[in-house]
């Protein structure tokens, strides 16, 4: 952990959350939520970065970093992980909200049920509102009713197994440290002196069916699985996470859209969604099944929504906080600076 960033344990009524924060900020509260397979520690040079104008708290949620390792109940969606977040902002009081991927779909949600606890939402690079896998169009139909394609059994057994044994090396493609360089950010991005400190928090991703990457079923729908109600990657199902009614919420804080344009993960064609893989050759069987046009979706919601900008940096990847920190920065403070 860097020297300017501290950490504690906050207790609230469900579950002990690790936060870290910069020690003497001042200032509205900017509380950063992180993606899957990750922590809080993704955080800490964007939390250095603009903590002369703002208080930057981030969280781990549970089963990640040094939170509370509590079960993950996947038929409430992303509740479990987004409850919790509310129950921080409880300790705290309105916060501008900052999720990526899965944390996108976390303060998405935050917000749809509590809209008067958030003063801004900035979605990095998020899940879309129609869940991740299983669906098709930009109104985020169901492929099949099941959810096939999605959840716990979409994870790649051989990444999960890696993390469980705390793989540091880049020996094989699919090592947390060799899916960080390939998958989490651009192309050719050198992490430098933090690449160890984000393979240590990507390691920190609790194993097994109340966690990562969660249960799963048997269905006769290609690709032979579906979701089921336990762990994270059930959580983003479209059979259990669906948020189709944003726009209706009162008040309405400005939302703030950054994505990378080289993002590989949340992406129209998603190396991580069955589907397109299914295209290209990588998973047998194929039935022709669309692949899920998850930045369409999110568009086709947010334009519901209104009160949005859209910001694409061009050589950002998935985490354009750690591989365009420039752009990102620029962009996120114009946005907090302006509520």
């Amino acid at each position: 952990m860097s020297s300017s960033i501290s950490s504690e344990r906050v207790t609230t009524p469900r579950l002990t959350l690790n936060v870290v924060s910069v020690p003497e900020a001042t200032g509205d509260p900017v509380v950063f939520v992180h993606g899957n397979v990750s922590s809080s520690t993704f955080w800490h040079s964007t939390m250095t970065a603009i903590a002369g104008r703002f208080r930057p708290l981030a969280l781990d949620l549970r089963g990640f970093g040094d939170s509370d390792p509590e079960p993950v109940d996947a038929s409430r969606g992303v509740r479990d992980y987004s409850d919790d977040v509310l129950s921080f902002l409880d300790t705290i009081g309105p916060a501008h909200l900052v999720g990526w991927s899965l944390g996108g779909a976390v303060v998405m949600q935050a917000l749809r049920d509590r809209p008067e606890a958030v003063r801004s939402l900035t979605l990095v690079n998020p899940c879309s509102p129609y869940g991740f896998g299983g669906t098709q169009g930009p109104e985020g139909a169901l492929n099949h009713p099941d959810g096939a394609g999605s959840g716990g059994g979409a994870a790649n057994p051989d990444f999960v197994a890696a993390i469980k044994a705390r793989d540091l090396t880049a020996d094989s493609p699919i090592s947390p440290r060799s899916v960080l360089r390939a998958a989490y950010v651009a192309p050719g991005t050198d992490l430098g002196e933090e690449e160890d400190a984000f393979v240590e928090s990507m390691l920190s991703t609790r194993i097994g069916d109340d966690h990562y990457p969660g249960d799963s079923a048997a269905t006769d729908a290609w690709p032979g699985l579906a979701p089921g109600k336990r762990g994270v990657l059930n959580t983003l199902a479209p059979t259990n996470f669906r948020i189709d009614d944003l726009h209706t919420i009162d008040p309405k804080p400005p939302i703030l859209w950054i994505r990378g344009a080289q993002d590989v993960i949340v992406s129209d064609t998603s190396l991580f969604d069955l589907a397109h893989l299914g295209a290209i050759g990588a998973v047998p069987g194929w039935d022709g099944t669309p692949a899920q046009p998850m930045i369409a979706q999110t568009r086709a919601a947010l334009d519901l929504y209104g009160a949005y900008r859209e910001v694409v940096i061009e050589g950002g990847g998935h985490g354009p906080q750690i591989d365009s920190p420039a752009e990102f920065r620029e962009a996120l403070l114009a946005h907090l600076l302006e509520r």
